[in-house]
């Protein structure tokens, strides 16, 4: 009886969150502003971290929370003051009626084909061994379990992020003065 009413609530916090996220993420591509923009990306951010959670990968939610919700979003806003984008009012949106269609088609369709994987059972053709994070837990830690395969086998897509990332704010600061350059 107790297990059934703890599925009943982790269902339906996981697909409430789920929701938030799209609608937010939804949001998030649909605003004219880029710091309302910025703010429905971080509650994506906050709600995938509480997918994360709920998945029992509470590390991870943590570092969703600290590294994309807080740090990279700073750098976002930074990046925003820094082009002085002016009045949100001023700002040309280009974005008609056919982008705003094409892009909820995709949405739908993106949506059938997870209710479609969902219904035909992933888990058989990716088979993990049943505990296999419990034991890379046991064996290496919250932190190791998680640092082990990123700096082993995805190291270079882990440097090439931070790589990409540098070259993104260093590209808003010769614009942002290429601008400034051109004021005077």
């Amino acid at each position: 009886m107790m297990g059934e009413h703890y599925s009943l609530f982790y269902m339906f916090h996981f697909y409430f969150f789920g929701v938030v996220s799209i609608a937010s993420a939804l949001a998030f591509v649909t605003r004219k502003s880029p710091v309302t923009a910025a703010l429905w990306l971080v509650n994506t951010m906050f709600s995938l971290a509480a997918l994360y959670v709920l998945l029992d990968a509470q590390f991870i939610g943590v570092m969703q929370v600290l590294v994309y919700a807080g740090a990279i979003m700073v750098v976002f806003l930074f990046v925003v003051m820094l082009l002085n984008l002016g009045h949100p009012s001023e700002i040309a949106d280009g974005r008609g009626k056919l982008p705003v269609f094409v892009a909820a088609v995709i949405g739908i369709a993106m949506l059938a084909e997870i209710m479609t994987i969902s219904r035909t059972h992933i888990e058989a053709h990716f088979a993990v061994p049943k505990g296999y994070a419990v034991t890379q837990m046991a064996q290496y830690g919250a932190v190791g379990s998680v640092a082990r395969p990123l700096f082993n086998e995805y190291l270079l897509a882990f440097e090439l992020t931070s790589v990409l990332l540098l070259v993104a704010i260093a590209g808003a600061v010769v614009l942002g003065r290429r601008k400034d350059a051109n004021a005077r």
